[in-house]
């Protein structure tokens, strides 16, 4: 067992960033002895490592914290995709390199565009044509029409700020020809059966703790999750209005309400609804 000093002295994150992970529980000690101090062992270590791995990306703690503790995921799935981020990572430097040995050579062809016109407009039908109805339905409420959505896509997803924050995505994909493979052709009993997996895991969480307040701290970290998986699954630019929908549904659709208090417990559908209204209406 080490000691949260000795971690910080073998990694370099500093005591307070340790405590703070604890906090928030991303990166919790493996015990804690009678003087309370906290102690950790090689396996947290290797988690520790982990989460430093995806840190490189600049990917949030929150979403950090939901891949580790995603069920659908193992210790080798979550390395294998590390590994793809790396090398794509590599393969994009090493064209940078190259793009400024042109520039020093006189041929200036660096170009920090990742999609051109055409695969964002590819992109955009491929996501409408597979995305579930009821949530299409919410997308184009949201924008006033099928085609005020799909310019507001491409001139978002076109601009410069997009395209360099889509070279993080390229990266979680293992690169552009993968991530575009994926979006053109979603293995979607795959994806469904993935995500429904994923969301049913939060939901019997959340399900778990309808002793609590709304507004406490565990139901809206359990809420918080089921809005990120629901974002992540649908795409949008915003969950809020698809996740008041979906509150809506467990309050007024009755065949929703009578599936839902079947299978996590009577009262169910009113404390999601409550929960869910709770946090995206503060």
């Amino acid at each position: 067992m080490r000691t949260v000093k000795e971690i910080s002295e073998l990694t370099g994150i500093s005591v307070r960033t340790l405590h703070y992970y604890d906090e928030i529980g991303l990166f919790s000690p493996t015990e804690k002895n009678e003087a309370g101090y906290r102690l950790y062992d090689d396996k947290a270590l290797e988690t520790l490592q982990q989460i430093l791995f995806f840190r490189e990306f600049d990917i949030s703690l929150k979403e950090i914290k939901a891949i580790l503790k995603d069920p659908a995921l193992d210790r080798d799935q979550i390395l294998r995709m590390q590994r793809k981020m790396l090398a794509a990572k590599k393969e994009r430097i090493e064209r940078l390199i190259a793009g400024i040995d042109d520039i020093l050579k006189g041929v200036n062809k660096m170009d920090f565009a990742i999609f051109n016109k055409t695969e964002v407009e590819e992109m955009f039908q491929s996501m409408f044509d597979h995305m579930p109805e009821h949530i299409r339905d919410t997308a184009v409420k949201e924008f006033g029409g099928v085609e005020q959505w799909r310019k507001h896509y491409i001139e978002v997803v076109s601009s410069g700020k997009m395209q360099k924050n889509y070279a993080k995505i390229v990266e979680w994909y293992g690169g552009k020809d993968a991530y575009l493979n994926a979006v053109k052709n979603p293995a979607a009993k795959e994806v469904v059966e993935s995500y429904s997996k994923r969301l049913e895991a939060v939901l019997q969480k959340l399900a778990g703790k309808r002793g609590c307040q709304v507004d406490s701290f565990e139901v809206k970290e359990s809420v918080g999750e089921f809005g990120f998986v629901m974002k992540q699954f649908s795409q949008i630019k915003d969950e809020k209005e698809l996740m008041l929908k979906q509150a809506e549904y467990y309050r007024d659709n009755a065949m929703i309400r009578e599936a839902t208090d079947k299978k996590y417990g009577d009262g169910a559908a009113d404390f999601f609804a409550e929960a869910i209204e709770a946090f995206y209406k503060e």
